[in-house]
């Protein structure tokens, strides 16, 4: 094979690479619909849903960014006065396929009822988490419609 040939290959190939990196941090933290997915009481820390929306953190053992994500979904929490619950993908790679969980963290938002408002896949920005939470119906949170009434 020529020089030059095998420079257009390695060349073709970096560029595809760098091309595909671009994309794929464009999306990294992005807010996305969650489709029809419902989350299970059963499945979440505690077993139990709580009567306002809830951020949903799924995590594993050896994520680097699962940290600094549980510390602004935490805060996010606190301030608005919802529920926040981490579920450990580590050893349940079946809730991994059921809510389709490629990548840590993941967060989803979701109702009273279990059904996904939104979801992230990667960081968060935290406004794009809060303007969700501010859109959803006041009769499905009663702590932020008592917190803009006082």
């Amino acid at each position: 094979m020529p020089f030059s040939a095998a420079l257009l290959i390695v060349g073709a190939v970096v560029l595809l690479a760098v091309a595909a990196g671009v994309i794929l941090r464009a999306q990294d933290g992005r807010r996305r619909s969650g489709g029809t997915v419902r989350v299970l009481a059963g499945d979440l820390p505690g077993g139990t849903l709580t009567p306002s929306v809830t951020l949903v953190q799924f995590s594993t053992e050896l994520c680097a960014r699962c940290p600094q994500v549980r510390r602004l979904l935490g805060d996010i929490a606190t301030d608005r006065g919802i529920g926040h619950v981490e579920v450990d993908l580590t050893n349940r790679r079946d809730l991994a396929s059921r809510y389709q969980v490629l990548q840590t963290p993941t967060t989803f938002l979701i109702d009273a009822a279990g059904v996904v408002l939104s979801r992230w896949g990667g960081v968060p920005d935290r406004r794009s988490i809060e303007d969700v939470i501010v859109a959803v119906p006041h009769g499905s949170m009663p702590t932020i419609r008592n917190q803009e009434q006082s």
